[in-house]
This record gives structure tokens, sequence and C-alpha cells, in this order.
């Protein structure tokens, strides 16, 4: 049909503002050839196929569309606060522990392999390198929870912005972050797109990576065989510049403050609840 259009389409003569039922009903036929496609994408394709024509502004295509039902508004976006307090010096052990999630990759078995890490940052210690089934917290903690019975509590925990990590409720805060709060752990979030606020883990993310370049395991109880070796070497025998070509092992110890044997609750508070779902 849009090509039937060619020959009965014309630019308009009386009002440069006026669309021609003929172009409506092309734009409408377009849309419904690929109903995903937006004002500027139609336009533009419209232009393609028919250059000679003066097809109307993308505000104009966003209406016809409008009118025609085919449009739903845009959810507003829900904004994470980012943490508003200055990172602290790192001067010794447990002082600060980073946590992220590796990219994932396809070991040879053809599963999806999602590694989340954990680290000293002052030492460079590599404490977890564990796959997870899911990114969620129920994973995530059982793997801090093991960390810490094993080495003890940080002082500070740095992420970035991501689930479980951060939420969109009072102050960006999750159930993690405040389960970590009722343990006196400060709870540190790198700003959105920075991820040198996190640069000691990501350089042992790139280390990890290049590691990984060789084939992928046949599966992932072999990947993680591979890793439970990578974090053996990592904090033995591999030399470090930042730390002096000193190896991480020799630089870290477990920390003197204990896990509670009984972890608090990680739910929100009533007021924040509310907040979250407003």
């Amino acid at each position: 049909m849009v090509h039937a259009l060619e020959r009965e389409l014309s630019p308009p003569h009386t009002c440069p503002h006026a669309t021609l039922e003929p172009m409506e009903n092309a734009i409408l036929v377009l849309r419904a050839k690929h109903p995903s496609w937006g004002a500027r994408k139609l336009k533009a394709r419209l232009e393609m196929l028919q250059p000679e024509l003066i097809w109307p502004a993308a505000s104009t295509f966003g209406n016809i569309l409008s009118r025609a039902g085919l449009t739903s508004p845009q959810k507003k976006r829900k904004r994470i606060t980012p943490c508003s307090e200055p990172f602290s010096t790192v001067t010794g052990p447990n002082q600060l522990w980073c946590m992220d999630f590796k990219g994932y990759f396809v070991t040879g078995d053809g599963k999806r392999c999602d590694p989340f890490t954990i680290t000293d940052a002052y030492s460079r210690y590599l404490i977890r390198c564990r796959i997870v089934s899911r990114i969620d917290l129920c994973q995530v903690r059982a793997i801090w929870e093991a960390a810490m019975r094993e080495y003890g509590m940080p002082a500070r925990i740095r992420t970035d912005n991501g689930a479980p990590f951060a939420g969109t409720g009072l102050l960006g805060l999750s159930k993690l972050a405040l389960g970590w709060m009722k343990l006196g752990i400060v709870h540190e979030r790198i700003q959105a797109g920075r991820p040198q606020q996190n640069g000691r883990h990501e350089r042992m993310h790139r280390t990890l990576k290049e590691d990984m370049t060789r084939p992928p395991a046949s599966s992932l109880r072999a990947q993680q065989s591979r890793f439970d070796n990578f974090r053996y070497v990592f904090n033995n025998e591999r030399s470090h510049e930042g730390l002096r070509n000193a190896v991480p092992a020799s630089l870290y110890h477990p920390s003197t403050a204990r896990l509670p044997r009984k972890l608090p609750e990680f739910t929100y508070p009533k007021r924040a609840s509310s907040e979250k779902s407003e």
C-alpha cells in the first residue's frame, strides 16, 4: 500500500502543517507492519521509501499514533539515590570489602555462568569467587554470610547500584543494605557509570577475565573448580605491583568483628516500605 500511495501523494500546498489523509494512512500501515517502531523510525523509513514527498515532523507522527491509540505513556524511570558521603581511605584489612558480579559467560555445556566476587580493598585478598544460579538477595546473602563467618565482618562494603545491592525505596536502600546497617556495616555505593570508584575490584575482574580467555570449562562444576584454583593463585602466588610485589595473603588477616549467630531480619521498616511502594 505504501508504494501505491506514491502516485496519490503530493506535498501539501495549502498548509505546510497539514497532514494529508493518504499520508496518515501510510504511517498507520507501516506501523501495523512494525508494531514496535516509534515515530522517528517510521518517519525515517517512509522518507527512505518516498524521498520525493515532504513528510511531517516526528511529533506529528506521534500525534497520529496517539490518536489511533497506538502509543502508551512512558513509565517514569525510578532513580536510585547515590551515596552522598565521600569514600574513606583504606589503611588496613577489613576496613572495606568490595562486592560485584563479573559479567556472565557460557560454559562448554551451554550453561550461563555468573560469578559473584568479594575482595578486601586493602590487601586485594580475593575472599570469594562463587557461581550463583540467580542474581538475587538469597544467593548473595548466603555467600557473604559464609565469608563473614570465616573471616569476620568488614567496617564497610562497597558495591555498584545494581540489584540486590541498591533499591528504589528510601535513600535507595535495599533489604541487603538495611541488613548490613543493622550489623553496623556502612554501605558505600559508587556513582552510576563510574566503575573506577571500585577500581581495585575491577582490576581483579580484568585479571580473572584474562585467566578465562582459554576455552571455557565443560560445566559449571568444572568452572567453579577453575575459580577456586584462580583464587588460590591470586591470593598466594601472584605478586601485585600495587602491593610492592607482595601477595595478598601476606597482608590480609581476618577481622576481629565477628558475625552474630542470629542475624537481624532483612525487612524494610514500615515507613520505608510505604515510601518504597509510592
